[in-house]
């Protein structure tokens, strides 16, 4: 199989388009050359250098399939794709993300519900995907944000790791008296609070069984997080009554809050593997570790986050056992390797632990227990708009403004507001 990159210059369509009119004849999504290897397309938004160690597994796998890579900007990448599943064509695998349920909704992907490799995924790596329990892509790597703390500055004031909440605002006390900053939070943005909060909310509330269905219900309107999330929100909550979060943080930015952390001038800090090269420029010598935040009682914790994307079959390609051998060879650990060698993330294979190195050791139980989870991204409709108003809110919590209560109040208002202007 040999892996081809194509890139969707105006050029090439234009030359294509005249060879389809000379030829008088039409090209499907895919196709079978003469020696019996079967052509597939693949479109993603995720550039090949992205995908390079993964590709080259499944060429190894694959020999008489000849996967051609089609990468598209995301700006693009709806538009581009839309217009070819509309014309009954489009790629055979696609890399999807939101749009999955619109996608699916519209009977442009095949539903894998029975196929067997979907088992081999935790559910929360699979409920972005899934459409009245009708499965309909499998995921990637993730995306996370965890705690990373300065391994130095703990060994030196004999601070162990926190496993439960109460160890976590403990830690952050002690340094504290020692004259030394706990934790340092770019809250000039409205998203670390929003996250880290919710890091409790995974804890104490969507890691219960009972819980499983309330996202989809508060998309319906049945379910407030006022009512569902208080108890956890308000014990984060904890950070802010204990002084640990100051007021101050609210005029200090993501770059500054970084470079607080990275000199030393901060034991913990809030961010996920993209800020580890500018963290290792700024102090090459940082022992850098990073855990998930933790519940009340002890656990693997849970980490912000969620598949990055997943990869979905077009339902009216014309190489679907194929498509489908595919992403059966994805469910597998070799190729979950490959797909974190070029793009760092966890695996939603049940019980996998991904080797990301050293820094990430201390999460490596709520990575294989897929405590993974970002609800505003994975389920709900109109995620961003609310998850923005709740971030906002909780700066006003930390200016002293608002509470908690009113902070989640404002978050379900905006959702309820969304869901009858889409009515």
């Amino acid at each position: 199989m040999k892996k081809k990159a194509v890139t969707l210059l105006i050029c090439m369509l234009m030359f294509a388009t005249i060879l389809a009119g000379c030829s008088g004849e039409t090209k499907g999504s895919s196709e079978k050359s003469e020696d019996g290897v079967v052509k597939l397309r693949m479109m993603g938004y995720n550039p090949e250098s992205t995908r390079a160690t993964y590709l080259k597994y499944l060429d190894e796998q694959l020999p008489n399939v000849d996967i051609e890579f089609e990468f598209v900007a995301l700006d693009n990448f709806n538009n581009v794709l839309n217009s070819q599943l509309q014309a009954g064509e489009g790629p055979d695998i696609i890399e999807v993300g939101g749009e999955t349920k619109l996608l699916a909704k519209a009977n442009y992907l095949l539903d894998l519900t029975s196929k067997e490799f979907t088992s081999k995924y935790t559910d929360s790596g699979l409920k972005p995907y899934s459409v009245d329990d009708k499965v309909y892509a499998t995921p990637l790597q993730s995306w996370f944000e965890g705690i990373f703390y300065n391994k130095a500055i703990f060994k030196e004031n004999n601070i162990e790791v926190p496993k439960t909440w109460d160890e976590f605002i403990a830690i952050s006390k002690e340094l504290s008296d020692k004259g030394i900053k706990p934790q340092i939070m770019g809250a000039q943005s409205w998203e670390p609070m929003m996250k880290q909060s919710i890091g409790l909310v995974n804890n104490e509330f969507y890691a219960d069984e009972e819980s499983k269905n309330f996202d989809e219900a508060f998309n319906e309107g049945e379910a407030k997080l006022a009512e569902e999330w208080l108890p956890a929100v308000k014990e984060w909550s904890r950070v802010i009554e204990e002084g640990i979060l100051t007021e101050e943080m609210l005029g200090l930015s993501y770059d500054q809050a970084l470079d607080q952390f990275a000199t030393g001038k901060a034991a913990m800090w809030e961010s996920g593997p993209w800020a580890v090269e500018t963290i290792m420029e700024k102090n090459p010598d940082i022992e850098l570790g990073m855990f998930p935040i933790p519940g009340k009682e002890e656990g693997d914790g849970w980490l912000i986050g969620g598949p990055g994307s997943a990869l979905a079959i077009n339902a009216k390609s014309e190489h679907i056992d194929e498509a489908v051998k595919v992403l059966e060879i994805t469910a597998t650990e070799e190729a979950q390797e490959a797909l974190v060698k070029d793009n760092a993330g966890s695996s939603f294979l049940e019980g996998m632990a991904v080797d990301l190195g050293e820094i990430y050791e201390d999460s490596e139980g709520a990575f294989k227990a897929g405590n993974v989870y970002a609800p505003w991204t994975a389920v709900w409709t109109s995620g961003n708009p609310i998850v923005e108003a709740y971030g906002k809110s909780l700066q006003e919590v930390l200016a002293g403004v608002k509470t908690v209560e009113e902070a989640l109040k404002d978050a379900d208002d905006v959702n309820e507001n969304l869901r009858n202007t889409l009515k």
